[in-house]
């Protein structure tokens, strides 16, 4: 399985009154997470090997734009604080024309043994073009760089 790991520190504000992170702050984990994986840091040398956007790889990126259309996520066990950070592991579940099923899995932290599976989760990410506001293909290098990290989607429990 070839996966992208983002590791993701949990900040104090991320946690709820019974102690674990809340559910609006895991949003914004895999949000973090996302961003390092899709986009070429300042220094491109930590860039990951999915980091497309803000590179010179997508001509014409700057008039395209990423838009969440659907998230989920499956909690499996409490998140608690910590000073180590989480372990996000990222890969592609699905390539469309226009979009991508980005899927996670939020554990413990690398090395932890065992490492423990806090959540599941898929964002569908539509690029769409900024002056019209419609989707978008998705061009060849995004594809390229995203294909080895494709994967089987996470089927999510039904209760």
């Amino acid at each position: 399985m070839a996966r992208v790991h983002v590791p993701v520190h949990r900040r104090w504000g991320d946690l709820d009154a019974l102690g674990h992170v809340n559910n609006t702050s895991m949003l914004k984990l895999l949000e973090e997470a996302r961003v390092r994986a899709f986009w070429v840091p300042e220094d491109s040398a930590e860039a990951a090997p999915t980091a497309v956007f803000g590179s010179d790889v997508l001509e014409g990126a700057g008039s395209l734009a990423t838009l969440i259309a659907r998230q989920e996520i499956e909690y499996l066990r409490p998140v608690p604080y910590g000073h180590e950070p989480l372990d996000v592991q990222l890969w592609i579940g699905r390539l469309g024309g226009s979009s991508a099923e980005v899927c996670y899995e939020v554990l413990s932290p690398a090395g932890a043994e065992p490492q423990v599976v806090y959540a599941r989760a898929s964002t569908v990410v539509v690029l769409v073009d900024r002056a019209t506001g419609r989707p978008a293909r998705l061009p060849a290098p995004l594809r390229e760089a995203w294909s080895p990290f494709l994967e089987e989607p996470i089927a999510f429990a039904r209760r």
